[in-house]
């Protein structure tokens, strides 16, 4: 028998200017053009969108879920980068402090999402799924967690199609990997990631909304 491919998985980790006209500019762009265009790219499958709730440096944060890593090879999701729209050009200028990830979702347990996401990095050296299964399982039996994940980053990938060689280089993320903990209880959700973490810093966000391809 075979084993399922991993989902792939596109992470957008970024902040946006805070004058109120430019950040509700920014969401509408988002909530109304942007998710929407991203969704219609074949092998997309859903994109999420969530607001940090913890005062942290990056404010919001995208999950683009895609049927394999391989989509982000495609000449689909390349043309996409080629029929960029005004507003998205004024909109990406104003992005700041970005962190953007591709890879796979090496680790899938539990069932649905949540409302409450809780996200911790994990350096290289420690990114190790055989370890982290039983102790995603054991979590899921707690009250209000509903999902756990491990998303593995993709350095290669993970760089902007529109930049420079020579910036692509500059900008290549580690091959580091994501947890992501999701609940319908906001503090057991950051309990569980900040269990998880072993001392490593655990961000915490609401869902906004959800749109599938």
């Amino acid at each position: 028998m075979s084993t399922p491919q991993p989902q792939g998985q596109l992470c957008i980790w970024t902040d946006t200017d805070p004058d109120p006209a430019q950040e509700a500019d920014f969401n509408a762009w988002y909530d109304r053009e942007h998710m929407q265009e991203r969704a219609a790219i074949p092998g997309f499958r859903y994109a999420r969108r969530f607001k940090a709730n913890d005062g942290g440096p990056r404010r919001y944060l995208a999950l683009y879920v895609t049927e394999s890593l391989d989509v982000f090879r495609s000449d689909a999701y390349q043309r996409a980068f080629t029929q960029q729209t005004p507003w998205s050009f004024a909109n990406f200028a104003r992005m700041t402090n970005t962190q953007r990830r591709v890879g796979e979702l090496t680790l899938e347990t539990g069932d649905g999402e949540g409302a409450h996401l809780a996200l911790f990095v994990l350096p290289p050296e420690r990114v190790e799924a055989a370890l982290l299964k039983p102790r995603f399982e054991a979590g899921l039996r707690q009250p209000g967690i509903h999902a756990a994940r491990l998303f593995c980053t993709a350095p290669a990938l993970s760089v902007s199609l529109t930049a420079s060689k020579e910036l692509k280089e500059a900008a290549r993320p580690a091959a580091d990997a994501l947890v992501l903990i999701e609940g319908s209880d906001a503090d057991a959700t950051r309990a569980l990631a900040v269990e998880l973490a072993g001392g490593t810093e655990v961000h915490t966000f609401q869902m906004l909304w959800r749109i599938s391809a």
